[in-house]
């Protein structure tokens, strides 16, 4: 088995790039492995491009929604809220986001307020996160 290495990062957008970069984008989609044994085997965060609060009556709706229109088919442990959220320049094309949960982090990096679904989840159209790797894909409206 190839063994994967993790993404380096070169830098991270600024504040005026983010909101550049952010233009467009209704959402982001990450799938990778759970680091939760015993647990569904994908961590998903779905990364909305607002930093509205959205009414806690419509969360669960949101959610649903995603795992309709991507065929989730089991979610456990739900986070949904507005978070800090950085770009990462990697080798790769887009920007990778970064939810920033350590505030020493927060002090050293650009970041932007954004609400994320972050969960555990089962779907067959994830297969790559079962196997181990991780990945984003931005949808534009």
């Amino acid at each position: 088995m190839q063994e994967m290495q993790a993404l380096k990062i070169h830098s991270y957008l600024s504040p005026s790039e983010i909101a550049a970069h952010l233009e467009g984008v209704e959402f982001i989609m990450m799938a990778g492995p759970s680091m939760m044994a015993g647990e569904l085997p994908i961590h998903f965060t779905i990364i909305l491009n607002t930093a509205d609060v959205i009414p806690e009556e419509v969360k669960p709706l949101i959610l649903e929604k995603f795992c309709r229109e991507y065929t989730i088919t089991a979610t456990s442990h739900v986070l949904s809220n507005r978070e800090r959220i950085a770009f990462a320049m990697t080798t790769q094309e887009t920007p990778m986001p970064k939810h920033i949960v350590d505030d020493a982090e927060a002090n050293a990096i650009p970041w932007t307020l954004l609400h994320i679904i972050d969960f555990l989840g089962d779907a067959e159209g994830f297969k790559e996160a079962k196997d181990g790797l991780s990945g984003w894909s931005y949808s534009y409206n």
